[in-house]
């Protein structure tokens, strides 16, 4: 195994995705710890090279993006993707890979680790080379602790928390080349994904990876009062995703691909709002790596106010639209 490290991309609806250009600052920063050189891989359908925008990673400092196309890498053939990547990283000898913790890189990240018959670092929130060795940081125990931890052997497989690591823009040419796609035959599980449904009300951005999530609790009293909610979060632009505590899931308020917290799904946003959360500790487990904090609730001892940067005391069916407005009038006057 050489020092060299391999990021590997997403694609969304046929385009790189933003947390492609994450995972590749972050083999960039390990490839100049380890004194190795960094590439990124993008698998998918033919002519992925020409229509993705495959190009724009360059900037990131990668020295190769290295495209696999083939017709069994369409959107949702995860046994395929799994099956090129990890052949991939055997045959070019790879001494580190990294995957982004998303809900796809989640699905993908383990089944290569599985083919390569190696442990997979899961969810880092720190990566960096140290005396030659990869070390990586993970929160443990829903959160309340950070465990640093070195993988022995290689290839090292890591997965990274989305919105944690910032993007560093590099002025650097990379060489975009095509990969055989190798042995995808059969690799698909004896299955083929023949499209995708949006969700009821046609949300496109998953909570795990929005930069701005307005969270939503008990404290709305019912989801009749959501559109509060809707009206900041539309406020707040198209970075902008909700969320729910377990509590408005469970009523039946909220669906659950909303859920934050430890039995939900763990949000990394730059900016989190919590209106009418108390902070339960299995809620906070799951947004308690957030960027700035802003919290809203009528009870001055509510546990929210514990992890937040801006705490508001007061009603939320007031604090809500005066938010919303005050949003619009900053970004108006931006324009």
């Amino acid at each position: 195994m050489t020092k060299n490290v391999l990021a590997v991309a997403e694609l969304k609806a046929g385009r790189v995705a933003g947390v492609s250009n994450e995972v590749a600052t972050v083999a960039r920063k390990l490839a100049d710890g380890l004194g190795g050189s960094a590439d990124i891989v993008v698998a998918g359908k033919p002519g992925t090279a020409a229509e993705a925008g495959v190009e724009a990673l360059a900037a990131y400092g990668t020295e190769r993006v290295r495209v696999i196309e083939s017709e069994a890498l369409g959107p949702g053939c995860v046994g395929a993707h799994a099956a090129v990547v990890a052949d991939h990283v055997a045959d070019a000898g790879y001494g580190a890979v990294v995957f982004p913790a998303t809900t796809a890189g989640k699905d993908l990240a383990p089944r290569v680790a599985a083919k390569l018959k190696r442990p997979l670092l899961t969810d880092a929130t720190e990566l960096e080379a140290v005396d030659g060795e990869i070390v990586a940081t993970r929160p443990v125990f829903a959160g309340k602790a950070l465990a640093k931890v070195r993988p022995l052997g290689a290839p090292a497989l890591v997965s990274i928390r989305p919105n944690v690591f910032p993007t560093s823009v590099r002025q650097a040419t990379a060489v975009v080349e095509t990969v055989d796609a190798g042995r995808v035959a059969g690799a698909d599980g004896g299955y083929r994904v023949q499209g995708f449904e949006a969700a009821e009300g046609g949300a496109a951005l998953d909570v795990s990876e929005a930069a701005v999530v307005v969270s939503g609790g008990r404290g709305m009293k019912g989801p009749e009062n959501w559109g509060l909610l809707e009206d900041l979060r539309d406020a707040l632009g198209e970075t902008a995703a909700l969320g729910a505590s377990r509590a408005v899931v469970d009523a039946g308020w909220r669906p659950h691909s909303e859920q934050v917290g430890q039995t939900g799904k763990t949000v990394t946003p730059k900016l989190y709002f919590a209106l009418g959360i108390s902070g339960a500790i299995q809620h906070l487990a799951g947004m308690r790596t957030s960027g700035v904090v802003v919290a809203v609730n009528r009870d001055r001892d509510a546990p929210i106010f514990g992890v937040a940067d801006y705490g508001i005391v007061g009603d939320v069916f007031e604090v809500a639209p005066a938010l919303a407005d005050a949003v619009r009038t900053l970004r108006e006057g931006e324009s």
